[in-house]
This record gives structure tokens, sequence and C-alpha cells, in this order.
């Protein structure tokens, strides 16, 4: 069983902690969120929710010791707890919406001493599509490519899992469609126009503890890897390649 710390608990960390509750794999031991807030625990249970600063941590850490963190909240947490993380060698997934460059090379310098995967879309279904899409785009380099994103009115920035599905598939951003429209959680829809024919491929996110199915799978997938820094769909490539040499694929 893997112990699991949660930063994060907005909409999003709150649907994860549900589905990493509910699964035997996982222990969640505790919870932290940045906001200044008495001593409390999560509902029907005694899991701690602490609000932690960057000093609190190694000493947090060393109090409640886990195997991994999963991180659904702000870029600047993963520089708080970053330092006490490599030095515990802990597993980190990270599913923070946007990274900026200086992000990402401290998540890929955290990686030379644990294990450490980043995505801006945690969902196993979006990067399935990514995967999709890129070997059609290699089958058919001539197609032209669209990309639609749908999300909640109050989103108010470019989806970044479409900026990601953008740059996966070599297209400039300015192919990218946004519309905010209420009740929707999560549409992207990368559209291939061929001569003769067009090609769909859709994801939708129903409900927001699809991003916990994605954090468990990574979080499984990571612990079978050696230290380094990993997207989600590394652990799906090595996952899929995996299976296509061992049989357990059929591609005749």
């Amino acid at each position: 069983m893997i112990k699991v710390g949660l930063v994060g608990y907005g909409k999003a960390g709150q649907a994860v902690a549900q589905v990493l509750r509910a699964d035997p794999r996982f222990e969640l031991c505790w919870i932290a969120r940045k906001s200044a807030q008495q001593a409390a625990t999560l509902p029907e249970t005694d899991i701690p929710i602490v609000s932690l600063g960057a000093a609190d941590w190694g000493p947090w850490l060393d109090a409640h010791p886990v195997d991994a963190l999963v991180d659904f909240s702000q870029a600047e947490s993963l520089h708080a707890y970053g330092e006490a993380l490599a030095q515990r060698q802990l597993m980190l997934v990270s599913a923070i919406s946007a990274y900026s460059p200086e992000d990402l090379n401290y998540a890929h310098k955290l990686g030379e001493s644990t294990r450490v995967m980043c995505s801006p879309n945690i969902t196993v279904g979006i990067n399935f599509l990514i995967m999709a899409g890129k070997l059609l785009r290699k089958i058919a380099p001539f197609a032209d490519v669209e990309i639609l994103e749908q999300h909640f009115r109050e989103k108010p920035e470019v989806s970044g899992t479409a900026r990601k599905i953008a740059q996966s598939l070599e297209v400039q951003d300015e192919r990218i469609t946004s519309l905010r429209l209420g009740g929707i959680v999560g549409h992207h829809e990368v559209i291939f126009g061929f001569p003769y024919q067009t090609v769909r491929l859709i994801h939708n996110s129903i409900e927001r503890r699809a991003f916990g199915t994605g954090a468990a799978f990574a979080l499984s997938q990571l612990a079978e890897c050696e230290p380094g820094f990993y997207t989600f769909e590394d652990l799906m490539t090595r996952l899929v390649r995996r299976e296509l040499l061992t049989g357990g694929v059929d591609v005749a």
C-alpha cells in the first residue's frame, strides 16, 4: 500500500481525495492546503487537513511520513515542498494546470533525486487522446488539424490541456477554439481534416473524479520507475510498450 499526502483541496483536490480513499492500493494520510485555517479533519474520517508554509514541510514529513505527494494546488507549492521531498526521496505526482519554464526546470532537478511526474491534465482519457493524435499526425502529416476546448463559464484562460495537445501535434495555438458554457466540466476535441473524410478524437470529463483515477494510475506506474522526471505520456507509453512486448495486446 502506498501512503499518500495530498496537496491542494479545491474542487479537483476534493474529488481526488474521494478516489484515493476508495482505492485499496493507497492510504490517504493527510491533506495540505495553502489557506490558513484551524486544524480540521476530512469529514467522517480522521484524516487531518493542515496548512503548511515552506518552512513547515520538513518537520511535517518527518512526523507524518508518506511515500508520495499528489499535488493539485498551485505551481508555487512545488517550490515550497520540493527540497524536503527530494531529501526524503518521495514520489511526486503533480497535476497543475500551467507550469512555467522555471517550474519545469525545478521539477526536472527534483527528478535527479526521486521519481517525479508532471502533467497539466492527468486524466487517462486525455493522455490517450494525445497518444492517438500523435500517431495519426505521423500517418497523415498533410491533414488539417483543429482543436476545440469547452469548459465551465468561470474558466478565464485557454485550457492548458488544449495548449499541450497543440504542442504535441505541432500546431499553432491559433488553431485552438475556446467555448465557455455552464454545466461543462471539460471537453477537448481534435479534428483531423483529410480529403473526403474527417477524424474526430473527443474526450469529455464527466466528473472531476477522473483526475483521481488518473492520479491513481500515475502513482501505480511511477512506483515501478527509476528516479527521474516523467510525463503522463511517458508512463502510459511505458505500459503500452510492455503490453505489446509481452503479448498482452494482440496486434496480429
